[in-house]
């Protein structure tokens, strides 16, 4: 009997073909990660971006209101224009048009040389609207790459 002895032989081409299923399974290994890297990279931008631009519609909500808070402690149609800055992040600017009929506080006040935007009408239900353009942006270039900005109009009565 003759004995077959397997340790002493050399299997070079079994270990070869090891070495290269080993090598492809590195290599797509790698590729799902990478994949998966620039997605979470892509994910954190858009969440970003979408708090931002979310924010900024709160903002403009809240902006009207401030805008009509201030309205009612001037003289009636004196203001024009407001503009501030929310954290060091939001830009807010907000234009008034005025709506009121003829011979009213708003034409006296149009009259004395300011800018305000002022229109007249015949109709007494639309006495005493103002047209409120509201413009919400982020100029902060830390925050994010691209401009994000949100216009909302409202009309408000008096």
């Amino acid at each position: 009997m003759q004995r077959k002895n397997s340790i002493l032989k050399n299997n070079s081409h079994k270990s070869g073909i090891a070495m290269i299923m080993a090598i492809a399974v590195i290599v797509v290994v790698a590729t799902i990660l990478a994949l998966s890297l620039s997605l979470t990279a892509q994910t954190s931008k858009k969440t970003t971006d979408l708090y931002l631009y979310e924010q900024a519609t709160i903002l403009s909500h809240s902006a009207s209101e401030y805008a009509m808070l201030k309205i009612s402690r001037v003289a009636p149609c004196s203001l024009d224009t407001l503009n501030y800055t929310y954290n060091n992040i939001y830009d807010i600017s907000i234009d008034m048009h005025y709506i009121s009929t003829a011979g009213s506080a708003c034409e006296t006040n149009a009259n004395l040389g300011t800018k305000v935007g002022y229109g007249t009408v015949v109709n007494a239900a639309t006495n005493g609207t103002v047209i409120l353009d509201i413009t919400v942006s982020v100029t902060n270039p830390t925050i994010t790459s691209e401009p994000i900005s949100y216009f909302r109009r409202s009309i408000q009565k008096l």
